[in-house]
């Protein structure tokens, strides 16, 4: 679960794991760092990036290696200075468990990324304003923040790529134009960043959502001869694989959660690799694509936000991003099934159901394109009833 959903609890005793555990995993995480360092090497490195399509497979696997040899260190690093999620009434997990996972996430992210050694000004500014949510995030997790000083951080990050040029295209080209795809850039990315810290709320959910969405645009990215958009899509992918055996392991809980350091980084990239990407100025069909590869989060944002305004829950924006509640897709999906693992597989699926009518958009006429948006419309009423007799059960 995530440290999200908080009790008013007094902290458990200062947890030391399991000292076998730690050594195998310290173990591992030389051999995997060992090995990354040896991709590093300019003789290595050179051949990887040269030869014909082996550059995304660079990324790939470095980003992967190392993430997985950062995180038992993350690990020892948070129960050091006691960033742990203590275990409360809400939560499944029973002992202290490390937050501060997104600082391997990032790490892994950013090492992959230079070590492409191709960036632009836009890549430059998604890399910084990643860098300033990962930092409130860190501080967030070891102290607290205010849900304000947050939304301040976020709204700097998303004024940094939308200064890079990193905005949405949308017609008309006019005056007007220009500020609607300015404010419609600010929701989009807001949107998604907090629609991932949402979703970080079962063990290796954000994650595992993270790694199909990325994965998705990346695929988009081929077909659509977009490199840079794949080359940190990929990136992205590799640092969740390498994390997401800690975060998410079928007979025992998590042994590291992502924190708000990840789970926002994660949206925030995400979001702004979407809007980054070109295949908004073909036409407005176009826009089907990400809209079917992030509809699992538009749909719980759109939905959560529509209750909680008619039930009188939020009444101001800061309301909806300081709302702690359990009325999002993965709690309404558990009431039905009764069973975390199955929630996020469930949900896993979802997503790659909707990731894969995106990717058969790319040739597709336009009634095909309405065709695959009406059925992902479809699929999530026939889920929306599915869940609504779960909670009905429950109660």
């Amino acid at each position: 679960m995530s440290h999200k959903e908080t009790d008013n609890v007094s902290p458990a005793p200062r947890e030391t794991g399991n000292p076998a555990v730690a050594r195998f995993s310290l173990a591992l995480s030389a051999s995997s760092l060992g090995i990354a360092l040896l991709l590093l090497l300019p003789p290595i490195r050179g051949t990887w990036l040269t030869a014909l399509g082996s550059r995304w497979a660079y990324i790939l696997v470095l980003s992967g290696l190392v993430s997985f040899g950062c995180t038992p260190l993350i690990m020892r690093l948070a129960f050091r200075y006691e960033a742990l999620d203590y275990p409360a009434s809400r939560k499944v997990h029973t002992a202290p468990t490390p937050l501060l996972g997104g600082l391997a996430v990032f790490i892994a992210f950013l090492i992959s990324v230079l070590a492409n050694s191709i960036l632009d000004h836009q890549v430059i500014a998604i890399l910084i304003g990643a860098g300033l949510l990962v930092v409130t995030g860190v501080l967030d997790d070891l102290r607290g923040m205010p849900a304000r000083f947050k939304l301040l951080a976020q709204l700097a990050a998303v004024a940094m790529v939308m200064a890079s040029g990193v905005m949405l295209t949308l017609p008309p080209r006019s005056d007007l134009g220009v500020l609607l795809n300015g404010i419609l850039t600010v929701v989009w990315i807001l949107g998604i960043t907090n629609a991932m810290n949402f979703f970080d709320g079962m063990d290796g959910l954000a994650t595992g959502l993270s790694i199909v969405t990325a994965s998705f645009l990346g695929v988009v990215a081929i077909q659509t001869f977009q490199p840079f958009l794949g080359w940190l899509a990929a990136a992205l992918v590799g640092s969740c694989f390498g994390f997401f055996p800690f975060n998410f392991r079928w007979q025992k809980p998590a042994a590291i959660f992502l924190g708000d350091a990840g789970s926002t980084f994660l949206g925030f990239v995400l979001a702004s690799l979407a809007v980054k990407g070109d295949w908004a100025d073909n036409g407005i069909l176009d826009l089907a694509a990400p809209i079917l590869i992030f509809w699992i989060f538009i749909f719980d944002m759109t939905h959560i936000t529509v209750m909680r305004i008619a039930t009188g829950k939020v009444h101001t924006f800061h309301d909806w991003i300081a709302y702690v509640g359990r009325d999002h897709l993965h709690h309404r999906l558990d009431a039905l099934l009764h069973s975390h693992r199955k929630t996020v597989l469930l949900i896993f699926l979802l997503s790659t159901a909707m990731g894969l009518g995106a990717v058969a958009l790319r040739n597709a006429r336009v009634v095909d394109a309405l065709i695959l948006i009406l059925q992902a419309v479809i699929i999530l009423l026939i889920v929306s009833v599915l869940e609504r007799a779960g909670q009905q059960d429950q109660a």
